[in-house]
């Protein structure tokens, strides 16, 4: 089995795809499979992966679905993966030829005795003319939970790392959420509950920016809204007891969960139950006129038909 799964998502990227290829090919730490989970391309994806799996120098798998939404693959993913390590690589960008050797390095660079209490290793990234996206960690290496960077360190931006596949396992995406999105957050902050990362000052990541997000830019809100309430969701119940340390960050999570629960079908009733922790339930209810009032402001702009 292979140390490393490096997992790239795509849906009609097959203009991008070769840099996640010629990147993979350039590695200098080979012992890593490449899993491509295609969310139903229409673009020739299948025709170049057919022509990467024949020139490839390394074990390539790809796997055609019906275009369901990122968790969706996600989950397939967790269930497809040989690696110890996981690590997703947008369809989008790159990495640099010693990147799996370089987190290699720093993994086996934590005792032994304590890696159960580490999900993983996480480190830099830079645009695709070497400007540093995101902020340095403090010190090098870093060790803390991702919500100790969020709000003790105040380290915010693009970072990027591997995850112990047996970890991630733990924490998959519900799969009966309307729409095609649920933000990274909903996992990141589960995870960082119950462990450690080790955060390097390096740049291991090419993130291009020309190539628009397939989830970003002004589109009607309803259509992930259910997923973008459960995230906000989360961080409440998990994360309000960062209040004192980062107040106006955690109350505009509670704007955002009343606006996106109301957004899909779910009322004030429904959202203070569903919310378990008292921290986040006396959030929201602080934060409930500033949601209505986006969700009023959202449904003018994108009135139902």
């Amino acid at each position: 089995m292979p140390l490393f799964t490096v997992y790239t998502p795509t849906y009609n990227r097959a203009h991008t795809l070769h840099r996640v290829f010629e990147s993979l090919q350039a590695q200098t730490f080979r012992d890593f499979e490449w899993l491509v989970i295609d969310d139903g391309s229409t673009d020739g994806t299948a025709e170049l992966m057919a022509r990467y799996q024949a020139e490839a120098g390394f074990s390539v798998r790809y796997l055609q679905e019906p275009h369901r939404g990122a968790h969706h693959a996600h989950n397939l993913s967790l269930r497809e993966s040989r690696g110890t390590f996981w690590i997703k690589l947008d369809s989008d960008d790159s990495c640099v030829p010693e990147t799996l050797e370089r987190f290699h390095h720093h993994w086996q660079s934590i005792p032994e005795e304590r890696r159960e209490h580490f999900s993983g290793v996480t480190g830099l990234c830079q645009d695709q003319n070497g400007t540093l996206v995101g902020s340095r960690f403090p010190a090098d290496p870093l060790d803390c939970t991702a919500a100790e960077l969020e709000y003790r360190h105040k380290v915010y931006g693009e970072h990027w790392g591997f995850l112990r596949l047996d970890v991630l396992r733990q924490f998959p995406y519900p799969v009966d959420v309307p729409g095609h999105f649920i933000p990274e957050s909903f996992i990141w902050c589960q995870v960082s509950q119950r462990y450690q990362t080790r955060h390097i000052n390096e740049v291991l990541r090419v993130y291009w920016t020309d190539a628009p997000s397939l989830v970003h830019g002004r589109s009607d809100p309803r259509t992930n809204a259910a997923g973008h309430r459960l995230m906000f969701k989360m961080v409440l119940d998990l994360e309000s007891g960062w209040f004192f340390t980062a107040p106006l960050r955690l109350f505009r999570a509670a704007v955002q969960y009343s606006r996106f629960a109301w957004l899909s079908g779910t009322g004030a009733m429904k959202q203070f139950k569903e919310l378990h922790s008292a921290g986040g339930r006396l959030l929201w209810l602080l934060a409930l006129p500033g949601g209505w009032s986006l969700w009023l402001r959202d449904c003018a702009q994108f009135p139902l038909p």
